[in-house]
C-alpha cells in the first residue's frame, strides 16, 4: 500500500483530483470544466460522472493509492434499480417540491426540522421525492446525494454519510440514523435511503469495470466521504473548538464544533462532524463571494491595491448581495440584490468594494450567531483568503483575528484527510491538518476601522432588512 491518496472535490463550476502524498505532497491533479449544474438547481447526474471519471484517470499510475475519497456539493439523485439517474439531479439551490413537503402541515415539517438540524425548510431527499412525477417515482430505487451517487457508480455500494443525510430532512442528526418512525407516521415510508455510514468509514471498493476507466486498480478501498463545505470545514477545525471556520467560496460556509447537539444557536444548522461523535452548528449564507464576482463580470477586474484605496464604506455605496435569498442566518428566500446611494463619482472600485464589505457583512451576521461574544478568531480558507486586501476587510468586519490557510483549497485537502483516516494511514486529525495546510498566517483587526465598520455593518442591516420587506409581496408563501 502507497503512503498516498487520490482526493475529488466536486464543485458546482468543476471537478478536481489529486493524488495526495501523506506528508502532504501533491503529487499529481487534474481539474474538469462542468458544463452541468452551474447555476446549482439542476444537474446531469451522468455527466458528472464522466467528469469525474475524467479527473481520476488524470491521476492514475504509478503506486497503487491507500484509499479514494471524494467531497461533493450538496443535492439529491434519484436512480433505480441499475443506479440510473430518474430525470436530472437537484442541485443545492433546487427548491422542487418544497411546497408539497410543507403541506404536510406545520406540525410534521417542526419535527422532521428539528429532528434533521435545520432551521427552514431547503430542498433535500424527501422534497425531491415528492416533487417527482407519480412514473418515475415508481421506479426509485434509492435517493441519493451527488457523492453518493459517484460513490455508488464506482463501487456498486448504496450508502450515505452522516452529513449528506442530515441535509435529505429524513435522518435524525443527533441519532446519526434514519428517521423512520417520524416518516411512517407522515406517509412517507418506505422512504428509499440507503445505509448511513461515517465520513472516514470504508465503503466499499472500486469496481473492475470502474478500474479500468480510471487506471486505478480495482479493489481500490473508497471512503464514504461528505458535503464540500462540511469537509472543508472539518479540515479547517481539526478538533478545535475555540475557533470558527469560514470556507469562502461563491457562498461562505461557516461553522464551528459544538460542545453537544443540543448547544446549536438559533438559526444555525446542526451537522455531525467529518469526526464521529462530534457535532457542527453553522450554515452556508447565500451568495456571497458570488455576487462579488458577478458584479466584477459586469464591471471588470479592478487591482486590490485600488479597492483598499477605496475608504471604508465605498463613499456612501452600498451593495446587497442576495441575488438569491439569504440562508444562515436569517433564511430568508425573498432576499433580493440590490445597490443604494450610488452617485455619478462611483467608479469600478467603489462597486466592487461595496460589494467584497457586503459579503464580509453578511458573513459578520453568522459569525456572530455563532459566537455573541465576539471572542473567537476565524480560520478562512478558499478564494477570498488568497487576497490580502480581501483578509484585511474581512479582518476590520468580522472584528476578529483572521487565521489565513495557506492551502485555500481545503475541500480537496479535507477528503484527502478523510481518505488517510479511512485508510488508516494517519487517524490523528490534527496532524493531518497540520502537515496539509501548514502555520496559518495571523491577520489582527484595526481598531479604527473596527470602530467604523461597527456603524456600517448597523446601517448595512437596516437597509438590507427594509429591502427585504420591500422585495417580499404581502402573503406570499415562502420559498423553503
Amino acid at each position: 500500500m502507497s503512503a498516498h491518496v487520490i482526493a475529488v472535490d466536486v464543485g458546482t463550476s468543476a471537478v478536481r483530483a489529486a493524488a495526495i502524498g501523506v506528508g502532504g505532497e501533491v503529487l499529481a491533479q487534474r481539474r474538469i470544466a462542468r458544463t452541468s449544474g452551474l447555476g446549482g438547481d439542476t444537474f446531469d447526474a451522468d455527466e458528472l460522472e464522466r467528469d469525474v471519471r475524467a479527473a481520476l484517470a488524470g491521476v492514475s499510475g504509478g503506486p497503487a493509492p491507500a484509499a479514494l475519497a471524494i467531497a461533493a456539493h450538496i443535492g439529491t439523485v434519484a436512480v433505480d434499480s441499475a443506479l440510473r439517474p430518474l430525470g436530472h439531479g437537484g442541485g443545492w439551490a433546487d427548491t422542487r417540491g418544497v411546497a408539497r413537503l410543507a403541506a404536510l402541515g406545520d406540525a410534521t415539517v417542526r419535527q422532521l426540522l428539528h429532528a434533521a438540524g435545520r432551521p427552514a425548510l431547503t430542498g433535500g431527499a424527501l422534497a425531491h421525492l415528492m416533487g417527482m412525477e407519480p412514473e418515475p417515482a415508481s421506479r426509485v430505487h434509492a435517493v441519493l446525494s451527488p457523492k453518493d451517487f459517484l460513490v455508488a457508480r464506482l463501487t456498486g455500494r448504496l450508502t450515505s454519510d452522516t452529513i449528506s443525510a442530515a441535509y435529505t430532512l429524513a435522518s435524525d442528526v443527533r441519532r446519526r440514523e434514519w428517521n423512520t418512525g417520524l416518516l411512517a407516521e407522515a406517509g412517507l415510508d418506505p422512504v428509499p435511503l440507503p445505509p448511513q455510514s461515517e465520513p472516514t468509514s470504508v465503503v466499499g471498493a472500486l469496481t473492475g469495470e470502474a478500474g479500468a476507466a480510471t487506471g486505478l486498480p480495482a479493489g481500490l478501498p473508497v471512503i464514504a466521504g461528505g458535503p464540500d463545505g462540511s469537509v472543508g470545514i472539518g479540515l479547517l477545525l481539526g478538533g478545535a473548538g475555540d475557533v470558527i471556520a469560514d470556507v469562502a467560496g461563491t457562498t461562505d460556509v461557516i461553522g464551528r464544533l459544538l460542545p453537544g447537539p443540543d448547544d446549536v444557536p438559533d438559526g444555525a444548522v446542526l451537522n455531525p462532524s467529518v469526526l464521529p461523535g462530534r457535532f457542527v452548528g453553522g450554515g452556508a449564507t447565500g451568495l456571497t463571494g458570488g455576487a462579488v464576482a458577478r458584479w466584477r463580470s459586469l464591471v471588470g477586474t479592478v487591482p486590490d491595491e485600488e479597492l483598499a484605496a477605496v475608504p471604508p464604506g465605498a463613499n456612501g455605496l452600498t451593495v446587497l448581495p442576495g441575488m438569491t435569498g439569504a440562508r444562515f442566518p436569517t433564511w430568508r428566500s425573498g432576499t433580493r440584490g440590490a445597490v443604494l446611494g450610488q452617485r455619478p463619482d462611483h467608479d469600478a472600485a467603489c462597486l466592487l468594494r461595496a460589494a467584497q464589505e457586503a459579503a464580509a457583512f453578511t458573513v459578520r451576521e453568522g459569525m456572530d450567531h455563532l459566537d455573541p461574544s465576539g471572542a473567537l478568531p476565524v480560520a478562512l480558507a478558499g478564494g477570498s483568503s488568497r487576497s490580502a486586501h480581501v483578509a484585511r476587510l474581512r479582518a476590520d468586519i468580522l472584528a476578529r483575528p483572521l487565521l489565513i490557510s495557506p492551502e485555500p483549497d481545503v475541500t480537496l485537502l479535507g477528503a484527502a484527510a478523510l481518505a488517510f483516516i479511512g485508510s488508516g494511514l494517519d487517524t490523528d486529525l490534527d496532524a493531518i491538518r497540520a502537515r496539509l495546510i501548514g502555520t496559518p498566517r495571523r491577520v489582527d483587526p484595526d481598531a479604527a476601522r473596527v470602530a467604523r465598520y461597527e456603524r456600517l455593518h448597523a446601517r448595512w442591516l437596516e437597509l438590507r432588512d427594509a429591502t427585504d420587506a420591500l422585495s417580499t409581496p404581502p402573503g406570499e408563501a415562502p420559498a423553503w
